[in-house]
């Protein structure tokens, strides 16, 4: 499963979908919502993304993985619009037999996301605000 929501990321409706008898293993990502950067007050955050494109490319990475590793199942789910501080913004599961397949392909999802999926994230302060990670 992946998904652009503009709704609260619902981590136990995540686990519920990728839990399976097939797995030894389920790995979590949570991105959240800090509340500084660079000892800078972040009040919120705003994500924006190309919904289709975006969504085109966490399906191929998701294919990636499962291509890399013996990923059973996996949830991919990444939030847009106003985030308050402790909020999730992203999260990524993966259920494998084995706990390394699953944190490798876990790794692997976040990282390659932030690298290629367009999707882009303002961080508003207390003294203005910033476009972090612009790509691609």
């Amino acid at each position: 499963m992946v998904s652009i929501t503009t709704d609260p990321i619902d981590m136990n409706a995540a686990y519920r979908y990728v839990s399976t008898d097939a797995a030894g293993a389920i790995t979590f990502f949570f991105g959240t919502v800090r509340d500084s950067t660079n000892e800078r007050v972040v009040e919120r955050l705003e994500y924006e993304a190309y919904d289709r494109m975006a969504l085109t490319k966490m399906q191929e990475i998701a294919d990636e993985a499962c291509q890399r590793w013996d990923v059973r199942k996996y949830a991919i789910i990444h939030r847009k619009g106003n985030l308050a501080i402790g909020d999730i913004a992203v999260l990524i599961a993966v259920a494998t037999p084995h706990r390394a397949d699953a944190f490798d392909a876990c790794r692997y999802i976040i990282d390659t996301l932030k690298q290629q999926v367009p999707i882009w994230k303002k961080e508003i302060f207390e003294d203005g605000q910033v476009w972090v990670d612009a790509h691609p």
